[in-house]
């Protein structure tokens, strides 16, 4: 088949969604499946061409869900839209947040295939949703298939969108994480280290409370380290730190993806504090696969995909006496940590891309396209 694999985003950030793309793509070529990108690009406007890839307009950053988000308003390419789907015929067009402006929107009104789409986000509301459900409903209407990454997005669309709905999740990489992947040089017996992974600016991953967990965490293991992964910006923690007395924190900053399972094999323990709006637990599947327990915030995206004391920590959200001692309780029992690290594992591997992949082909095929493999 010809697949096109479409996004409102900007592929050249890094965001789940544009990771989801690539790994789908990844695994349908493995297949024998023929796959091409149309994404908005950062540069000029107009339309660049890429072997495998279209890149279309000029993107303006907004503020979404507690982050940016890089999209493409530009109508006047409308037509360029319908040009490059009559050429290259897919078989079936794959939109991801379908009803976020504007590429999606386009794609769909000048589709004439199978069209199917991935909804990844789960929040509580959406006013969006709500101003403008009778535009949306045409746009609906023109799906011969809906997936949403989780039960807690599914629960999201149904407020305002009945109708069916498969629950596909995010995949990983398995192979890129375990115990086959070296800790770095600098790691040192007698310093337990907790990893944190993302984009800490952002409210809702709940940073804070991790930090003011640790002199919590002190109390009991005083060489405790707690290492920061993503973008962000330190100062804005300056206060925080200073007021708790906060010590043997390491902001490492933004990494390179070969680097991540580094950082993972580097840890004792690893943190996801988020608050809410995650409708995916992706970090802690790369924790799991990385083969070390994980803590995590009982809020419904991560639930949905661990299961506390069985292959992770679950605590309630803001609560930093909660994560402190779960951090504590996992530092001090080594039998503990061996048995959430063993059913992690088995939670990783039925997340694999190869297992993800052939669940999308499915939904593909009762969607109406003719899968071959």
């Amino acid at each position: 088949m010809k697949i096109a694999q479409v996004t409102p985003y900007d592929m050249s950030h890094p965001g789940g969604v544009a990771q989801h793309i690539e790994n789908l793509k990844r695994e349908f070529e493995r297949l024998g499946h023929e796959v091409v990108v149309l994404a908005p690009k950062a540069r000029q406007g107009g339309v660049e061409i890429n072997e495998g890839f279209y890149g279309v307009g000029r993107t303006i950053p907004i503020p979404a869900n507690g982050s940016k988000a890089r999209l493409m308003f530009d109508v006047t390419l409308y037509n360029v839209i319908k040009e490059i789907l009559q050429y290259e015929k897919f078989d079936v067009i794959h939109c991801h947040e379908p009803m976020t402006p504007l590429l999606p929107y386009m794609v769909l009104l000048n589709s004439r295939t199978v069209n199917v789409a991935t909804f990844h986000a789960a929040r509580d509301t959406n006013p969006w949703y709500g101003m403008l459900k009778p535009y949306f409903s045409i746009l609906m209407n023109r799906l011969n298939g809906k997936i949403c990454v989780s039960e807690p997005a599914r629960q999201h669309m149904l407020q305002y969108f009945a109708g069916h709905y498969d629950v596909v999740p995010n995949g990983i990489d398995v192979e890129r994480f375990g115990n086959h992947i070296e800790p770095f040089p600098w790691v040192s017996p007698g310093t337990p280290r907790i990893l944190f992974v993302g984009r800490y600016n952002e409210a809702r991953k709940g940073f804070k409370y991790l930090l003011r967990a640790m002199p919590l965490v002190h109390q009991q293991f005083p060489n405790a380290k707690l290492m920061v992964v993503g973008p962000g910006h330190r100062e804005r923690f300056a206060e925080t730190i200073d007021r708790y007395q906060i010590r043997n924190v390491e902001f490492v900053g933004e990494v390179s993806q070969e680097s991540l399972p580094h950082y993972y094999a580097s840890c004792d323990v690893f943190c996801a504090p988020s608050i809410h709006r995650e409708s995916f637990g992706i970090v802690l599947l790369e924790g799991m696969a990385s083969m070390k327990p994980v803590v995590a915030s009982d809020i419904p995206g991560y639930a949905s995909v661990a299961t506390n004391n069985k292959d992770a920590l679950l605590v309630p959200p803001r609560d930093s006496s909660a994560i402190a001692l779960a951090i504590v309780r996992l530092l001090a029992d080594a039998e503990l940590r061996a048995q959430l690290v063993a059913a992690g594992q088995k939670t990783a591997d039925h997340y694999s891309w190869p297992r993800v992949a052939q669940r999308v082909l499915d939904v593909y095929a009762r969607s109406g396209a003719a899968v071959t493999t």
